[in-house]
């Protein structure tokens, strides 16, 4: 009999001996051991992305001989340059920060240069690198993008509606949303795009009045599995479980989605692979190793060929 997809990861687990438990992760919470660096790391909201980036990011820190301060935004540009001047008032050696919108890194970055206390991005860069020590770049151009080329090819030139159930304005959302819309072949036509706030509840309050408003919709596109799986029971509740869905991630469940037919592709996305090349390369950069100053997190289209292939996407 074939193991399942769940199955397997969990027996890799099991044998990886993955049993480190994580530590307080409130506001400004200590939460790795005594060592050489102080980081300040600047979370950017709730949702199982957030979760996995910032278990991420203090396991490594813990290898790193590096000591961790966090403090999470909640999706809320104010709150988040709130955080860093809490940060930079407390001395961390830099700072890591998972923005809520690109377009407050610029009073973000300014208020930890007047303290001298360099940034080390997640997710995104500057378009001025030097302004930051470094950063762990996902191209989310590129991961809708992957998306869109899959509902390209499925569809084989036929004339498509394509809903978008974005995420939160700003930030990442955006480039997702972006890099997906702009890759669709002319046959694809998006019909509705509206914002799901990366909230489960939301977005399948979305999908309920997106299929509604649209009973041919062949195609779907949302920004994270947790929505992507909310839509699914909206969809399937109208009696259109033929609309084919592509999201990103690659969590556990996600996975499992795409191997049971539920989600037709999603884009892995690594929250686990973010954390640790952000601590690494800021403890690096700060000791003045040859580290990349902007490392480029690797993407893997996943659909139910090569399943096998999807990397880990949080710490167990």
């Amino acid at each position: 009999m074939r193991m399942s997809l769940r199955s397997r990861r969990s027996l890799l687990a099991a044998f990886a001996g993955t049993t480190l438990v994580l530590s307080g992760c409130g506001t400004g919470e200590d939460s790795g051991s005594s060592g050489h660096v102080t980081l300040g790391f600047v979370n950017g909201g709730d949702t199982e992305f957030h979760s996995c980036l910032q278990k991420a990011v203090e396991r490594t820190a813990r290898t790193e001989n590096a000591k961790v301060l966090t403090a999470n935004s909640h999706q809320n540009s104010t709150t988040e340059l709130s955080n860093i001047e809490d940060m930079t008032s407390r001395g961390v050696s830099a700072l890591i920060v998972q923005t809520v919108n690109v377009d407050a890194l610029k009073g973000d970055i300014a208020k930890a240069k007047a303290a001298n206390i360099p940034i080390y991005l997640t997710s995104v860069a500057t378009s001025d690198v030097n302004d930051i020590l470094g950063a762990a770049v996902v191209d989310l151009t590129k991961v809708g993008a992957l998306d869109a080329g899959w509902v390209a090819t499925d569809a084989g030139g036929r004339s498509v509606e394509v809903g978008v159930i974005a995420g939160a304005p700003g930030a990442a959302s955006d480039l997702l949303v972006g890099g997906f819309t702009k890759a669709l072949p002319g046959t694809a036509k998006v019909v509705a795009n509206q914002p799901g706030m990366f909230n489960p509840v939301k977005a399948q309050d979305v999908a309920e009045n997106m299929i509604q408003a649209h009973p041919d919709l062949d195609y779907a596109f949302v920004a994270s599995e947790d929505m992507a799986l909310a839509a699914r029971k909206a969809f399937d509740a109208a009696g259109r479980k033929d609309v084919r869905i592509v999201t990103v991630n690659g969590t556990d469940e996600g996975l499992a989605a795409v191997e049971d037919g539920s989600l037709s592709a999603t884009v892995a996305n690594s929250a686990m692979a973010i954390g640790q090349t952000a601590v690494r390369n800021a403890v690096g950069l700060l000791d003045k190793k040859k580290v990349d100053k902007i490392a480029d997190i690797p993407l893997l289209l996943v659909t139910k060929d090569n399943l096998s292939k999807a990397p880990q996407y949080c710490p167990k």
